[in-house]
C-alpha cells in the first residue's frame, strides 16, 4: 500500500524522498515519478518535514523509525511522523515518546481501504495523537485519503483499526462457514449471495469479497499473512485491556492453519479453503 500512498504525494506535485526495504521498489518510483531516492529511512528525515511509514509489523515500524538507520536519528526538531501501519499501540506509544524527546511530533495513522483505496487516493485514516499536528499535516493526507476520523490521545487510531479489523475478520469466518454450508447443501452460490444482499446478513465485506471467491481469484488485495498478524495484535489488546475475545481467538487459529497451509500470500479470502478442504466442497459460481 506504500507504493501507491507515495505515488499519489508525488503526482500531487509535492517532493518525496523514498525508501523501502527492497530499494529496486523506491529507485523505480522516484524514477518514474520524479522523486528522491534514498538508501535508508534516516536520509528521508534529513530531507523531510513529514513523514509516512506504511509497513508490516511492530518490529518493521520500531526499527524504521528507531533503528541505527531509522528516522530518529536525522530527523529535525518540529517535523512530524505518521504511521500509517497497523502495530502494537503499546509499542507505537513507545516509539511516539522516543521522538518526542527529540523534539519530533508523532501520529499513530492506521489506514483501512486495502490496495485499491490507497491506489485511488480513498483511504480511510484513523488518527491518535495531537489534533493540532493532525490538522497542520492534513494537506498531505488528503490526497491519500476521503476520511479522517481522529480517535484520541497516542495509540487510539490503533485501537480503533484493531477493532474494525477484529469484526471484519470474524465476518470473513462466519461468511466462509455460511457458503461452505450452503454450497454443501447444494445451493449456487450466486442465489446465496443475493439472499445475504437482501437481509439483515448483509455486509460490505461480503458483497466485495465474495466476487472474488466465486472465481477463484485470490490476488492479494490484504493477504492472509496481514491479517493473522493483525488478529494476533487484536489478542494481545484483548489480554492488555482484560477482554475476553473468544470468537477471536478461534478466527486467530483458523488464519493460522491457513498460513501453514501455504495461503499466507493469498488475499484473506482464500482462508475459505481450509474450510472447504474439510467438507470436500468447492465455493464456485
Amino acid at each position: 500500500m506504500g507504493y501507491p500512498m507515495a505515488r499519489n504525494l508525488l503526482r500531487a506535485g509535492h517532493d518525496v524522498a523514498l525508501w523501502s526495504h527492497r530499494a529496486e521498489k523506491a529507485r523505480k518510483l522516484a524514477a518514474d515519478e520524479n522523486g528522491r531516492f534514498c538508501e535508508t529511512p534516516r536520509q528521508v528525515a534529513a530531507h523531510a518535514d513529514c513523514m509516512f511509514l506504511c509497513v508490516g509489523d511492530t518490529e518493521m515500524s520500531r526499527e524504521v523509525i528507531l533503528g541505527a538507520d531509522g528516522i530518529i536519528q536525522d530527523a529535525r526538531p518540529g517535523s512530524v511522523v505518521a504511521d500509517a501501519s497497523t502495530i502494537s499501540p503499546k509499542v507505537s506509544r513507545e516509539i511516539g515518546r522516543a521522538l518526542e524527546a527529540k523534539g519530533v511530533d508523532f501520529l499513530d495513522a492506521p489506514c483501512t481501504g486495502s490496495t485499491v483505496g490507497a491506489e485511488g487516493g480513498t483511504l480511510s485514516f484513523m488518527l491518535g495523537g495531537d489534533a493540532a499536528v493532525f490538522e497542520r499535516v492534513k494537506p498531505y493526507f488528503d490526497v491519500m485519503g476521503k476520511r479522517f476520523y481522529f480517535c484520541g490521545g497516542p495509540g487510539m487510531g490503533l485501537q480503533a483499526k484493531l477493532a474494525q479489523n477484529l469484526i471484519l475478520s470474524n465476518i470473513l469466518m462466519a461468511f466462509n462457514e455460511g457458503m461452505v454450508l450452503a454450497t454443501k447443501a447444494g445451493m449456487e452460490p450466486k442465489l446465496m449471495l443475493e439472499i445475504l444482499d437482501n437481509s439483515a446478513a448483509k455486509s460490505g465485506l461480503i458483497a466485495y469479497k465474495a466476487p472474488f471467491v466465486f472465481a477463484r481469484d485470490f490476488h492479494p488485495n490484504f493477504s492472509t499473512k496481514w491479517m493473522h498478524k493483525d488478529v494476533g495484535l487484536i489478542l494481545d489488546a484483548g489480554n492488555e485491556l482484560g477482554v475476553p475475545l473468544l470468537l477471536t481467538g478461534l478466527t486467530h487459529q483458523i488464519l493460522q492453519t491457513a498460513v501453514a497451509a501455504g495461503l499466507g500470500e493469498e488475499d484473506m479470502c482464500s482462508s475459505i479453503k481450509v474450510l472447504e478442504e474439510l467438507s470436500g466442497v468447492e465455493v464456485r459460481a
